[in-house]
């Protein structure tokens, strides 16, 4: 390892803790909804529109810093970054003692602001960890990305077994333990060197039209990708637990936790021995579209579980692999086209759950599933869902449509 690589050791660990600590602001509150709902009346509605809230302020950070990136202190807004987690958390936590009457609006800010750190997270450490020195630089990029999922891990674990021996009536108190973690990212970031990052792009503007537009066909991919992901992560859990019939505390466990492990274990193994990532996106769109055929159209529960678990596998490297295209093929992007690629992977992952929603809503309440379910011996619920994995399995059949393009067009570096 040269000298120049160990200054920047420990910045690379506060970047890798950091995104391990940021996972909690996803899995988290999903996990508090039911609590918050029998606690303060909130309906599900307003609960699935916090999910919706994180997803927009991430996506508007995203944008902001695709466009006006060059007016930010980077090493400054990075440092602080954490602190902006701890927050938003906190403000979640302080909700029962200072504003209970107003609970809904405690909960909206605290996603706000842990929100806009998020959108930070993923706009900045990303390009920061391509900035460091390294031997290795698209296996820390691989490494960084399944840190997030290990947390995921983690966060539902911990948060299950503390919901289940302490009660759903202390959640603040687990809120408040997750919300110090990233304080600890705070001190590191502080005590680091930070090396400099490329803003913006030198390029004449014939050359940069030609790289934007194939730029928007990684910000594709990507969307794709994520939209693969996300679909998944965001109803495997309800899918679990209604197709098998199993507690919500199992259902947690064998769903998200294990799609997660998955999740974190395509990514390490990319870390460790991965190589030629165009092959690595069309192996994971083409596996992810086989997995959620199997989930929609399998009659046996425990065969569409272990697809639905699968998926997390296939879709590891969607999103970070994506990156590391976008890396080979345009040196030096700068901050502003990670920035877009963050917001095409944040558009991505609040569509498609969202689109599921709505599919799995209209067939389970239509009389068509009412005189169908029956003859396949299914619930209109479990039929709603069925088609809805059918439906989302068109985002990683357009992802191979778009890496189809790409594999065309991306040819020869010049080609760009």
């Amino acid at each position: 390892m040269s000298e120049t690589v160990k200054n920047y050791t420990r910045t690379k660990r506060a970047c890798f803790y950091t995104y391990l600590a940021m996972s909690s602001v996803f899995s988290l509150p999903p996990m508090l909804f039911v609590t918050f709902r029998e606690t303060y009346g909130i309906s599900y509605t307003l609960l699935g529109t916090l999910v919706l809230i994180n997803f927009c302020t991430q996506l508007i950070i995203d944008l902001i810093f695709t466009f006006f990136s060059k007016y930010f202190n980077i090493k400054l807004t990075i440092r602080l970054m954490p602190l902006l987690t701890s927050l938003g958390l906190t403000v979640y936590a302080l909700v029962p003692t200072f504003f209970p009457d107003f609970a809904y609006a405690g909960f909206v800010l605290g996603t706000v602001i842990f929100s806009v750190a998020a959108g930070l997270c993923e706009v900045l450490l990303s390009p920061l960890v391509a900035a460091l020195p390294s031997e290795n630089p698209e296996k820390d990029m691989s490494m960084l990305h399944s840190l997030y999922a290990y947390g995921v891990v983690t966060v539902v674990l911990v948060s299950t077994l503390f919901l289940k021996f302490f009660g759903t009536q202390n959640w603040m108190y687990l809120t408040l333990f997750w919300a110090a973690l990233p304080v600890a990212s705070f001190v590191l970031f502080s005590t680091s060197p930070m090396p400099d990052m490329n803003l913006s792009e030198s390029e004449s503007s014939g050359k940069k039209k030609k790289r934007l537009g194939s730029m928007w066909l990684c910000v594709l991919c990507i969307f794709f990708g994520s939209a693969a992901e996300n679909a998944m992560t965001n109803w495997i859990s309800g899918y679990v637990e209604n197709a098998l019939g199993i507690s919500k505390v199992t259902g947690d466990i064998l769903g998200m936790a294990l799609f997660a492990v998955c999740l974190g274990v395509g990514r390490t193994a990319y870390a460790k021995k991965g190589k030629d990532i165009t092959s690595v996106l069309i192996g994971g769109m083409a596996g992810a579209l086989l997995c959620y055929l199997i989930a929609g159209l399998s009659p046996h529960p425990t065969a569409a579980m272990v697809a639905c678990v699968l998926t997390g596998l296939y879709t590891s490297m969607l999103w970070p692999g994506t990156l590391i295209l976008m890396e080979e093929y345009f040196p030096t992007p700068g901050v502003a086209a990670y920035a877009l690629m963050a917001a095409g992977g944040d558009f991505g992952g609040s569509i498609a759950p969202q689109m599921l929603g709505a599919v799995v809503d209209a067939v389970s309440q239509s009389s068509w599933a009412a005189s169908f379910a029956p003859t396949v011996s299914v619930t209109t619920e479990q039929l709603g869902m069925k088609v809805g994995m059918l439906t989302a399995s068109i985002f990683p059949l357009l992802g191979l449509v778009v890496l189809a393009v790409i594999v065309k067009k991306f040819k020869k570096p010049n080609n760009i």
